[in-house]
């Protein structure tokens, strides 16, 4: 008997990429959740008229507002699957997804997709950029939102997972380039936080994961995050670029690789340097800083964001 499948979207003005995403999942999953945060274009009226529920909620970041939809919509498939709005299935990843459904392996609980860049219309395929194995798919019930800033990733109880053949989940957003680097300041300044509050903290993260992102996340904090800060942009860009032989993807990843290895990690450390200097000024820890912008409300509430247990990671309620 095949099993059942909830996709979870988050959506903000969406009204571009809705559409693509919830048709990618015709026939794969029995229930579409678009959890909006009150969009302000046609998102809703699309995503109602293809059959999705929608839920909304304020907008808190990425990962509450996803872990606020799997403690609310009551999900009692067999599977969840996390997509974005500007992600979807393609042909092959469908028929990979229906067959792994129709007989799943059931000590099993993770499924990893591969997922595909596209880039100024043009697929990344080099830079280690590709393949690129997500955990996107798990049992409903075993997964829950690792509660960061950036860079979040879906945590199993107990893992034992497996990458799913054949076929690609495929990120295409069609906004322009200016969109993206609004994006990517945004990110910036949001990995520039983290940071601080890593350091402020000063604890190791309790979370294990697994996979490809366990390796990433190893090699940016024991290895890039030791490099001198005027460096590590350079030697990551040469990495990608000439190392992963990011130049095979033509003119559009020569743009990716310069605007995401090199521009957007030089953004992230001046952001910190600005940071400092404007600690130092006023006498403050960067940390003390960011508390006194109301970055950090409270002691008490950086210590609860932290801990995870804002917005319901163990059972809580989340805020509406």
């Amino acid at each position: 008997m095949t099993e059942t499948l909830t996709a979870l979207i988050l959506t903000f003005n969406e009204e571009k990429h809705i559409e693509r995403c919830i048709r990618s999942l015709d026939g794969i999953a029995e229930r579409v959740c678009v959890i909006d945060s009150y969009s302000t274009d046609r998102t809703v009226e699309i995503a109602k008229s293809l059959g999705a529920e929608i839920v909304q909620n304020a907008w808190h970041g990425h990962a509450a507002q996803f872990q606020w939809g799997l403690n609310t919509l009551g999900i009692c498939s067999d599977w969840t699957l996390r997509i974005d709005a500007d992600e979807y299935l393609d042909e092959e990843l469908r028929e990979s997804m229906s067959a792994w459904l129709a007989a799943p392996q059931s000590t099993i609980n993770g499924v990893y997709l591969r997922r595909q860049i596209v880039f100024l219309e043009q697929p990344i395929l080099h830079g280690f950029f590709y393949p690129l194995n997500i955990l996107r798919l798990w049992r409903s019930g075993e997964g829950r939102m690792e509660q960061r800033r950036m860079d979040e990733h879906v945590i199993l109880k107990s893992p034992n997972t497996t990458v799913l053949k054949g076929g690609d989940l495929v990120d295409h957003n069609l906004n322009d380039l200016s969109w993206w680097i609004a994006k990517h300041n945004t990110y910036a300044t949001l990995e520039m936080i983290s940071r601080v509050e890593a350091r402020h903290i000063k604890e190791a993260s309790e979370e294990v994961l697994t996979g490809q992102a366990a390796r990433k996340r190893w090699l940016k904090e024991q290895v890039y995050a030791r490099l001198p800060a005027t460096l590590r942009a350079s030697f990551y860009f040469a990495y990608r670029y000439v190392i992963g032989r990011g130049f095979l993807d033509g003119k559009a990843g020569f743009f990716f690789h310069f605007l995401q290895a090199y521009w957007y990690r030089t953004l992230v450390e001046a952001k910190y340097f600005e940071l400092q200097q404007r600690a130092k000024t006023a006498g403050l820890t960067p940390y003390a800083m960011l508390q006194k912008e109301g970055v950090f409300p409270s002691e008490n509430e950086a210590a609860v964001y932290r801990e995870g247990k804002m917005e319901g990671k163990n059972g809580e309620t989340a805020p509406s």
